[in-house]
């Protein structure tokens, strides 16, 4: 729908984009296809552009990423954007879900329980951050609602894995802009986990057509700044 609005009342903007998005970026951006969609999708969520994420979750789902992957990445865009932003999201998947002839709900993924939920985010955290995350929770009541439930409901999903949760993190706070002391601390983790600078900055620049130049320098920035 967009490519025929502005191949019709705009050409000449719409032959600069679709080549800079479609073939430019595309061609010098080296990333698996199924990556570059799943971060597609998480800065989608984070610059709430529901109609994009509308056309692009088709596109994502045709090209090898699973119903539940993209549920993960919906899951997981609720602590980091809040439920008012991401419940748009929610209907949006699962018409197209529904449409495709997926079976919802989808089967489960969570591997935590109400009772070990702070106890298992605590691992998480600490597996994630290092040592000195222990008793982290005991510091405040914000900090124990990240350890039970950022770490203790999300990070302890399966569907999918450690770098790819922290990879979609990172997505959600580099289109965000102003949180740039949580996106250096999860930039720091991504590397620990072997999501290294360059493979980062590739992640940025596969979205720069969405998100634009400022945000995706000051993420670049960012990663720049990791020791």
């Amino acid at each position: 729908m967009h490519e025929k609005v502005l191949k019709e009342n705009d050409p000449e903007a719409w032959e600069r984009i679709s080549h800079f998005t479609f073939e430019e970026v595309q061609d010098d951006v080296d990333l698996s296809n199924k990556t570059k969609l799943i971060s597609n999708l998480a800065y989608l969520l984070g610059m709430q552009d529901l109609e994009e994420y509308r056309l692009m979750l088709p596109v994502a789902l045709d090209n090898g990423v699973s119903p539940v992957e993209v549920k993960e990445v919906v899951y997981q865009a609720v602590d980091y954007l809040g439920l008012g932003r991401v419940m748009p999201f929610f209907k949006v998947t699962n018409t197209i879900l529904l449409a495709r002839g997926e079976k919802l709900p989808l089967p489960k993924q969570a591997t935590t329980m109400m009772e070990d939920r702070l106890e298992k985010g605590e691992e998480t955290q600490m597996r994630l951050f290092g040592p000195q995350m222990k008793d982290f929770a005991k510091k405040g009541t914000i900090n124990k609602w990240l350890v039970d439930n950022c770490f203790g409901d999300y990070y302890t999903r399966k569907g999918l894995s450690d770098k790819e949760r922290e990879m979609i993190t990172f997505c959600y706070l580099a289109v965000q802009g102003v949180c740039e002391p949580q996106l250096l601390a999860h930039a720091k983790t991504n590397v620990g986990l072997g999501n290294d600078q360059q493979f980062l900055t590739k992640i940025v620049l596969a979205n720069v057509p969405f998100i634009g130049y400022p945000r995706s320098l000051n993420a670049i920035n960012v990663i720049n700044q990791v020791k």
